[in-house]
């Protein structure tokens, strides 16, 4: 075993020891500086240094444990741990007085020593700590193997920025090393952070590479907003270089990846979302120790809401959805982190009423979240009876189960088209919050919905449709230059939708803060410039019309909804607006016969009787 190794097993006995050991030395060394010009009395009182030593060292030990001196991590000692250790002193030297006095006696002990010996060791410990940072920083570089460093420089002499710079320094195995930052404070230019200076603002990166003889660039900003990264983007792409950016605060923070793996620009970087707060206390309370089930388990809201659930320890975790090999995906991925918690997986169609009262009926789920839904606007266009089908018959089956089997929380995931729908989808699923709302007037199960916008990266969106445009060169094709939508990330959404979860009492839509909407047009071109090219030079962008059921933006809240904050800065609450169950349900009916005739003519005007904004012709 090498010496290193050894080290590594044994540090904390190796710190401890080193402390006693500079404990008996600076109390030895405050005796000679005391008697350093009468030098004949040192051996009188050589004598007292014998006896008075165990009590010193004594103190100061257990001092030193109160103060928690051996449970940190030295090599990240910053003033935070110096503070530490001046307090653990300070405790140390008063004990030393207080033995002294009560156990020994103060007869020819030389007061000074009370001072000189905690100067000393503060200076002896601090260095210590300071040589176990250097030891940590120079070794890795020593050892790593590496010789042909990638010059990088880091975009951004912020936090985020300085974290990413001593992640670089502590790993030198990664291959990376600093040159610089650009940063556009001017009151940071020309200094440095940790050695490394503050080169120019983010328009210079062009010169200051080919001046320093850049590599590879890192974006190390946790908090630009869009049009920033934008901008930064189009900077980066100037200098012809690779970049990169570290990951979002909210992926280290869910626990998805660490502070110091760097990856690609992605889209996601460009909608500036901050992390989300959740009060972990209410989620608890409603998720933890229940049985819960999540309908459409392998689709990308639904496992990701699986991904997050799971880590509140239900008791039991039922995956149900259709598509086997989805299923099977995302119960192989939470068997794999979190073996202790129970897993089942359902494979079944919550239009077949038969089999969904039979998986609620056994499995007797308290919690359940539909994310079972047809969603794809053109396909229902031309399947509108498959939409009536899926999103409002197999809604009303999977209520009335929960209903039947005590289910507490039913959490309905709906969509800003449900807002005056201009598709069947988006109709469909404002059926289904009708029927909700209805369902809950008269229900012990707290039902409730939330609405909200697109998805980044969810199979079948836009952004992966643009994605594989661009790798086969283009062109990009977008319908309209105005067309807008609201985006937000995966794990955002299911966060907020697990909050609002906890929130509803009975009927209520809970509508999450999705920022501004964003221009697909605009979204196309950011894409293109990701993957190294330029709009309309390297691909082109072709507009080619609305397509049936498309509209140019969407809403969120309809103009005769009435709207409340909630205690959550990203969740609006909608009152419930409840309409007569009895009637809702009779037309529900007809509109379930008219889809299994598929007639879609009939069910055009059924769905226009129960939502009158449904603006679609006939």
């Amino acid at each position: 075993m090498s010496f290193t190794r050894v080290l590594k097993r044994w540090r904390r006995g190796v710190i401890i020891f080193s402390d006693l050991a500079i404990i008996i030395f600076t109390f030895y060394l405050a005796f000679w500086i005391r008697f350093l010009d009468e030098g004949f009395l040192f051996p009188k009182y050589f004598r007292i240094f014998k006896q008075d030593l165990p009590l010193v060292v004594i103190v100061y030990f257990i001092s030193f444990l109160l103060f928690g001196l051996y449970r940190g991590l030295w090599r990240y000692a910053s003033v935070n741990e110096l503070i530490r250790i001046l307090k653990a002193i300070t405790v140390g030297a008063l004990g030393v007085v207080v033995g002294m006095v009560f156990v020994l006696g103060l007869r020819d002990f030389p007061r000074s020593i009370f001072i000189i010996q905690p100067l000393l060791l503060l200076f002896a410990l601090g260095l210590s700590r300071l040589g176990i940072r250097v030891y940590r920083r120079i070794l890795p570089a020593l050892t790593s193997g590496v010789s042909d460093y990638k010059q990088v420089i880091l975009v951004g002499a912020g936090d985020a920025g300085e974290m990413m710079l001593r992640e670089i320094q502590r790993h030198p195995q990664g291959g990376y090393k600093v040159v610089g930052f650009v940063d556009d404070d001017v009151k940071k230019i020309n200094r440095d952070i940790h050695g490394v200076k503050i080169l120019g603002p983010v328009n210079a990166l062009p010169r200051i590479a080919k001046e320093k003889h850049v590599d590879e660039i890192i974006i190390a900003i946790s908090s630009a907003t869009r049009e920033e990264m934008r901008r930064i983007i189009e900077v980066c792409s100037r200098t012809n270089l690779p970049y990169k950016t570290i990951p979002s605060l909210s992926d280290v923070v869910g626990g998805r990846v660490s502070f110091n793996q760097i990856r690609k620009v992605e889209a996601r970087d460009l909608l500036s979302r901050e992390v989300v707060k959740l009060d972990l206390e209410r989620i608890s309370h409603y998720v933890s120790g229940k049985k819960v089930l999540i309908t459409g388990a392998g689709g990308s809201i639904g496992s990701e809401l699986c991904r997050q659930l799971i880590r509140f320890n239900p008791q039991l975790l039922i995956l149900f959805g259709r598509g086997e090999f989805s299923i099977y995906n995302i119960e192989r991925e939470l068997r794999e982190k979190y073996s202790s918690i129970d897993v089942i997986t359902v494979i079944g169609n919550i239009k077949d009423e038969k089999r969904t009262r039979f998986i609620l009926g056994r499995y007797e789920p308290e919690v359940v979240f539909h994310t079972a839904a047809h969603k794809h606007v053109p396909l229902m266009e031309v399947n509108p009876c498959e939409a009536v089908k899926n999103n409002i018959t197999g809604s009303r089956i999977l209520m009335e189960a929960a209903e039947e089997y005590g289910v507490k929380h039913f959490v309905l995931i709906s969509t800003d088209k449900a807002v005056n729908p201009a598709s069947f989808m988006g109709a469909s699923k404002r059926v289904a919050e009708l029927l909700l709302q209805a369902t809950a007037g008269q229900s012990k199960c707290r039902f409730s919905a939330v609405r909200f916008g697109n998805v980044l990266e969810s199979r079948g969106s836009v952004i992966p449709l643009l994605k594989e445009q661009i790798e086969k060169g283009g062109p990009l094709m977008v319908t309209d230059s105005r067309v807008s939508r609201y985006f937000m990330t995966t794990s955002e959404a299911a966060q907020l939708v697990i909050q609002a979860g906890a929130m509803g009492k009975g009927g209520e839509i809970f509508v999450l803060d999705m920022g501004s909407p964003i221009k697909i047009i605009d979204l196309a071109r950011d894409l293109i410039r990701l993957s190294g090219f330029e709009p309309e030079k390297d691909i082109k962008i072709e507009i080619t019309g609305l397509r049936p059921g498309e509209k140019l933006c969407e809403e969120l809240v309809a103009k005769n909804e009435r709207t409340e904050t909630t205690w959550h800065e990203k969740i609006l609450l909608i009152k419930p607006n409840r309409m007569d169950v009895k009637e809702l349900r009779e037309r529900v009916t007809e509109l379930e016969i008219l889809a299994a005739e598929e007639n879609i003519q009939g069910i055009t005007k059924k769905i226009k009787e129960i939502v009158p904004e449904f603006n679609h012709q006939i």
